[in-house]
């Protein structure tokens, strides 16, 4: 591998999320189509060491601060080299091949050597604030991970700080899984196994370029995290009427489409005209043809009025709502640094705006599904009980009544979806199921 050529790669991809404050994804998408020179194992490198700096920036920050007298006025550039540097030693590789690959000498090495004194330090920090410097967490998010998961808040934080698996779902409308993975094998693509918890999950290697498959580019699997796969579950589509309200590009939509089995209406509702074509083209590749695509306004009149021809009609309405994101920080590790107590607080309100709003759309005996990519309480069981206080005529379905006992067992909080990397190995996923009175 050209460590010179992905050196600079990785500075310019992690210069332009920490510095020109882009997405993670966009930064490196924007940096590897421009380095068509490199290889693909030298790309995968790229992402790789970018995202695991991402995900442990304070850690690794703390540890230079603590190992450099002067690292804060080091020139940036500079500064971002020591850091892929350390990063790269906390995620085990060999300190002298990394001070060489990275092209540090004297003074710097010597810093890199200070490490496991600066680590040390940390650990005998007081839980209170070693905490959110081990688990790479603004102060906030950490208070609120103590809360959520108590005494298990430094193993949820330290699976959030791991690479996520590659997970992919059977398009149920072509054939089941053991097929899947039959047509997988015949590309040469022999390192799949069935997810533990969804029964149209399979685990893929990372290392995959998954849309250069045929099976891919027939229609046969999408990618979505087994945690999505489930909260598609709960909806539970009946080959009537169905509303996936907040559908983006359509994950769950192509799986509640083969939920259907290709019958009935299902509309896709979206806000952007550009995800809602990427939903389109997806279906045209999955086959389905039962999804009917809708632009609606973001908020006021005009949004009541898109709506009013379903008000009342639907069997099933899915809300899976924007939100903090905080269940994939594995997969956007740069998001914990953008999310503020204010912009929180924003998502919160849009979530109980977007609940009460699409709720109109059940009809008597039918189910609204609320769902979000968050661990955080605030965004979940709290806006369902905010809810529930204004919308006397819905009432909570367990989980596990949609699920089956056995399986709900496995992913159940009290009556709701609730999943978290440390404990499922899936993203971190909420779902209520809500019925509405006959």
């Amino acid at each position: 591998m050209r460590e010179d050529l992905v050196l600079q790669a990785c500075l310019e991809a992690y210069g332009g999320v920490r510095r020109e404050g882009r997405l993670s994804d966009r930064a490196l998408e924007f940096v590897l189509r421009r380095k068509t020179l490199l290889y693909s194992t030298e790309r995968r490198a790229v992402a790789e060491r970018v995202y695991a700096l991402l995900r442990r920036q304070r850690t690794v920050d703390y540890l230079l601060e603590h190992s450099h007298r002067n690292f804060e006025t080091l020139d940036g550039t500079r500064q971002d080299v020591m850091r892929l540097a350390t990063s790269r030693i906390l995620h085990g590789e060999d300190p002298n091949y990394v001070a060489r690959t990275c092209g540090l000498s004297g003074p710097d090495i010597t810093v890199l050597d200070r490490l496991p004194d600066a680590a040390a330090e940390l650990d005998a920090l007081p839980d209170s604030k070693r905490f959110p410097i081990a688990a790479s967490l603004p102060d906030f998010l950490a208070e609120k991970f103590r809360a959520v998961f108590g005494k298990d808040a430094s193993r949820a934080a330290e699976a959030m700080n791991e690479r996520a698996p590659l997970f992919a779902r059977v398009n149920a409308l072509k054939g089941d899984r053991a097929q899947l993975q039959e047509r997988l094998a015949a590309e040469d693509v022999e390192s799949t196994k069935p997810t533990a918890l969804s029964p149209f999950g399979i685990v893929m290697e990372t290392r995959l370029n998954i849309f250069s498959l045929q099976n891919f580019k027939d229609g046969w699997l999408e990618i979505q995290d087994e945690g999505s796969q489930l909260l598609g579950m709960l909806v539970d589509a009946p080959p009537t009427r169905v509303v996936d309200a907040c559908a983006g590009a359509g994950g769950k939509t192509l799986q509640l489409a083969a939920q259907m089995k290709n019958r009935g209406d299902l509309h896709a509702l979206d806000v952007d005209e550009g995800r809602m074509e990427d939903l389109r083209k997806r279906a045209r590749r999955a086959g389905v043809h039962n999804v009917r695509t809708q632009i609606i306004p973001p908020e006021g009149p005009e949004a009541e009025a898109a709506l009013a021809p379903l008000k009342g009609l639907a069997d099933r309405v899915l809300v899976d709502a924007p939100c903090s994101g905080t269940g994939t920080f594995r997969r956007k590790p740069d998001a914990r640094y953008r999310l503020t107590p204010e912009s929180l607080a924003e998502h919160v309100a849009r979530q109980k705006a977007l609940l009460a709003r699409f709720a109109t759309l059940v009809k008597p005996g039918g189910r609204l599904i609320y769902g979000t990519c968050s661990v955080l309480r605030e965004e979940n069981e709290e806006v369902v009980e905010d809810f529930l206080s204004q919308h006397p005529e819905f009432t909570v379905r367990p989980v596990a009544e949609v699920l089956g006992a056995e399986l709900g067992a496995k992913v159940s909080s009290g009556p709701f979806l609730r999943l978290a990397p440390h404990t499922h190995g899936t993203d971190g996923f909420f779902g209520a199921v809500l019925v509405r009175a006959k």
